[in-house]
């Protein structure tokens, strides 16, 4: 069995609890956990929070693994940065 996952890896045992998670940070559950997703927070902390809408809710018993940085958190990151620093060097390329 092979797993891909970023950041750091947390090893997480639930005995009969509720934990509720960003989707994108579950890596693995074993059998036992319940698996749902969830509404969480309003339009307005979407849009202006930049907070995604839904949660994977986990509960039962058993063991989860969570990545502290999913894939397309890092992808996010990375353009972010990108972005940035090109528009401080097309900035600082301008001459007046």
């Amino acid at each position: 069995m092979f797993i891909h996952a970023g950041g750091t890896i947390v090893k997480k045992e639930l005995k009969g609890e509720e934990l509720r998670v960003d989707t994108g940070c579950i890596v693995a559950f074993t059998p036992g956990i319940e698996y749902d997703i969830k509404h969480y927070g309003n339009l307005k902390s979407m849009f202006f929070g930049g907070e995604g809408m839904f949660v994977a809710s986990l509960k039962g018993t058993g063991t989860i693994y969570l990545q502290s940085m999913p894939f397309s958190r890092l992808a996010d990151r990375v353009v972010r940065s990108a972005s940035h620093l090109l528009g401080k060097r097309l900035g600082d390329s301008k001459s007046y």
